[in-house]
């Protein structure tokens, strides 16, 4: 980041130094060199901010992954403790199906 904000100050200096010689020469070429530097400097901190942002997203879907990967993973995590340990008791309903017993 430092070096980002470093290069887009030495940006603007340079189209100021150039803006002021377009003054000073009275040359319209100068003048739109500087316009033309500045213009590359804002951009270059409009994509920055941008990516940032974009970046930030990136690194949170990723963290998301590895979380939810975590949770979901048997070792990790008991799904159903009941069904795990084996004390889960049966009963038959008057339907005939097996329905759990839960404590």
């Amino acid at each position: 980041m430092i070096l980002i904000l470093i290069i887009v100050i030495a940006l603007v200096a340079w189209s100021l130094h150039l803006m002021q010689q377009a003054v000073d020469k009275n040359e319209f070429s100068l003048m739109l060199a500087g316009t033309l530097v500045a213009m590359a400097a804002a951009a270059m901190m409009a994509v920055y901010f941008l990516m940032g942002d974009y970046m930030l997203y990136v690194r949170e879907m990723a963290n998301r992954g590895v979380l939810e990967s975590y949770y979901t993973s048997t070792s990790a995590v008991s799904v159903n403790p009941w069904i795990e340990t084996g004390t889960i008791d049966y009963y038959y309903s008057e339907a005939g199906d097996r329905a759990p017993l839960l404590p």
